[in-house]
């Protein structure tokens, strides 16, 4: 049974996966190199955590309790857990440094999971000393709110792990999905033509705001370039690119240079004041 889980990164996906772990009664550590970002996410629950007071939806008391469930390290050490989830940059080589550390460090029953958008889950899985515990793990932003999970199953993968990360989600009130590991998995390979087709629109001279606007009045909670601020242009323009790479650079899924050249500009929507839109 998992009681414990580290959640590695502290940026807005690893705290939201904290915060969500936490709030379903499990003991979280969160880890990140930077204690700048540690102290963030820390006064990011917190205030997280008291919005939901405020809102009358858990009590003063329940909050404390969630917040004292949760411990921040910058120690790998200390990542000790009997669920690992990392949420750090969209890197492979990263992404296997960090697991190689931590597979030293936890048992040999620890399991682990990378919440990347795109990346193969086989291929960082492969290069380290047990690819049968690494899965996939893909949680979409806000992670206390969205309610999806893709857990992502590789060639390397017991069915009995696979139903022991579906069983984990829906203890974290998420609603699973067991999707085989390819590009862009489920929901990024199927919104990435929502983007592209957006973006070639706007390079075509039509407005970005009108194009939100007929999105949404057609019943989409959020416009292309709304979302795309919310999620991070950082993070949609490198899944584009991912899955445009995977799938052999199919014409149609070509990236956008508008989005290249935003996020090269560093407005990476509301994370940084400014993408698509001013914050």
């Amino acid at each position: 049974m998992i009681k414990s889980i580290c959640v590695c990164g502290a940026g807005t996906m690893g705290t939201g996966i904290a915060q969500a772990a936490a709030q379903h009664g499990f003991t979280v550590t969160v880890y990140d190199i930077g204690e700048s970002m540690l102290k963030q996410s820390r006064m990011g629950m917190e205030k997280n955590l008291q919005s939901l007071v405020n809102k009358n939806k858990i009590s003063a008391s329940t909050r404390n309790i969630i917040l004292d469930g949760v411990s921040f390290t910058s120690s790998y050490q200390s990542c000790i857990a009997d669920f690992v989830i990392e949420a750090i940059l969209e890197k492979p080589l990263a992404k296997q440094e960090l697991f190689r550390q931590l597979f030293e460090v936890n048992s040999e029953a620890t399991i682990f999971a990378t919440n990347t958008s795109s990346l193969s889950v086989t291929e960082i899985a492969r290069a380290l000393p047990d690819p049968s515990r690494v899965v996939g793990m893909h949680f979409f932003n806000p992670a206390t709110i969205m309610k999806l999970v893709e857990v992502v199953q590789t060639e390397f993968n017991s069915a009995a792990t696979i139903e022991l990360v579906m069983q984990l989600a829906l203890d974290m009130g998420k609603k699973p999905v067991r999707c085989i590991d390819a590009p862009g998995f489920i929901v990024n390979r199927v919104a990435r033509p929502y983007y592209i087709e957006a973006l070639r629109l706007a390079e075509e001279g039509v407005s970005m705001t009108v194009i939100d606007a007929l999105m949404e009045s057609a019943g989409f909670k959020m416009g292309p370039f709304h979302l795309m601020d919310l999620i991070g242009n950082d993070i949609n323009y490198a899944v584009s690119c991912s899955v445009y790479e995977q799938l052999g650079k199919p014409s149609r899924l070509t990236p956008s240079a508008i989005q290249q050249q935003i996020v090269a500009a560093g407005k990476l929507g509301r994370k940084s004041g400014e993408g698509y839109y001013t914050y």
